[in-house]
């Protein structure tokens, strides 16, 4: 299985969602970095279970242990071990689920390739997985703000199913995502987006929608050509999270209305650095970035745990139905906007490490 995560700054997370805990082991991080547990801890918060009423009621203080990689405050070099443990497993809610297969949960894709899955909470396909790179992302964040001060990552909720929100990706801050538990940046829809996630949810049913993000101040030149392009590297980080189903970044798809005279963005000098004035590129050519703003979005399915009485199988092949159980998300976007903040932040401290070390 597949759980490593970067080339320079490397993530490495472990643990099942009902198993004694789950955690993440970082390999690559500059020694002489000052990190701190309780700034970890801020960033665990915003993902952790229980928050509001509108995310799964399971509560979990979701304290972080650093076990190894520190001394006084300071990073090592060597790997740091985060741990979490696990303190509100409630297995006989997966009792049914352990012999019928979830409709569009990874339930049987895990039987076909392992034939054994961790029934209970999910295992691995779990979202409790992101706990590790939630984790490792708030030691990345401290690399960036000491050895590339500046930069910032702000995501937020921008469609929940039918309900837009207008946010501006040039100004919106953290703060104001922060400001309300469904984390939209736009005051006038946080009202009519909580109430229609209170709705689905008492029907027994789900929603998605869209997480958008904006990277600002991120210095030109980080990425690989051809294979290992930033956006690839966005791409690939942002579909491994659980639940997603599209990426775009800039104009995404949009671009395909365009000409190429619409949607070229043309350089100008200004303040002596090369700029654009426009940003359709979304802050990346070539595969590397251009000292604009990074400017991509993330399709998140509705999540496949619903109570509902659904048509599915056994896994000795016999047809049944699955009436869902659990204590599930029933719209997972506002917990999903600290995750899609920690992989860009990941990706970005990634590249940044390769590019210095290509520069020396």
């Amino acid at each position: 299985m597949s759980s490593t995560f970067g080339k320079v700054f490397r993530i490495h997370t472990y643990g099942e969602s009902h198993g004694g805990g789950v955690g993440v082991i970082i390999d690559g991080c500059p020694p002489r970095i000052p990190v701190s547990l309780k700034q970890i801890q801020v960033e665990l918060d915003r993902r952790r279970p229980g928050q509001s009423e509108i995310v799964t009621p399971r509560k979990e203080a979701d304290t972080a242990e650093i076990l190894s990689g520190m001394h006084d405050g300071k990073t090592l070099g060597t790997p740091i071990s985060i741990l979490v443990r696990n303190t509100d497993q409630r297995p006989s809610a997966y009792e049914e689920m352990a012999v019928k297969y979830r409709p569009s949960h990874a339930d049987y894709t895990y039987d076909a390739k392992y034939g054994i899955r961790a029934a209970s909470g999910g295992g691995r396909a779990s979202a409790r997985e992101t706990i590790g790179r939630v984790a490792a992302a708030a030691v990345a964040k401290q690399v960036l703000n000491t050895l590339c001060p500046g930069i910032e990552i702000v995501a937020w909720v921008s469609t929940i199913q039918h309900i837009h929100a207008n946010v501006d990706p040039a100004t919106v801050t953290q703060k104001d995502v922060e400001s309300n538990m469904v984390r939209t940046a736009d005051p006038k829809v946080v009202e009519t987006m909580i109430k229609h996630i209170k709705k689905i949810r008492s029907d027994g049913n789900s929603v998605g929608g869209i997480v958008e993000c904006v990277v600002r101040n991120c210095p030109p030149g980080l990425g690989e050509p051809i294979f290992d392009k930033l956006e690839a590297a966005l791409a690939s980080a942002m579909l491994s999270i659980p639940a997603t189903k599209g990426f775009e970044i800039g104009s995404g798809f949009q671009g395909t209305l365009l000409t190429g005279k619409e949607h070229n963005d043309p350089f100008e000098m200004r303040d002596g650095k090369v700029r654009t004035t426009t940003n359709r590129s979304g802050g990346v050519q070539g595969g590397i970035t251009n000292g604009e703003d990074i400017v991509f979005r993330v399709a998140f399915k509705p999540t496949a745990t619903i109570i509902s009485t659904q048509d599915t199988v056994t896994d000795s092949g016999e047809n049944t139905t699955l009436q869902g159980r659990g204590r599930h998300d029933a719209c997972v976007l506002p917990r999903a906007v600290p995750i899609v903040e920690a992989m860009a932040t990941l990706v970005l401290t990634d590249h940044f490490l390769r590019q210095r070390c290509a520069s020396h």
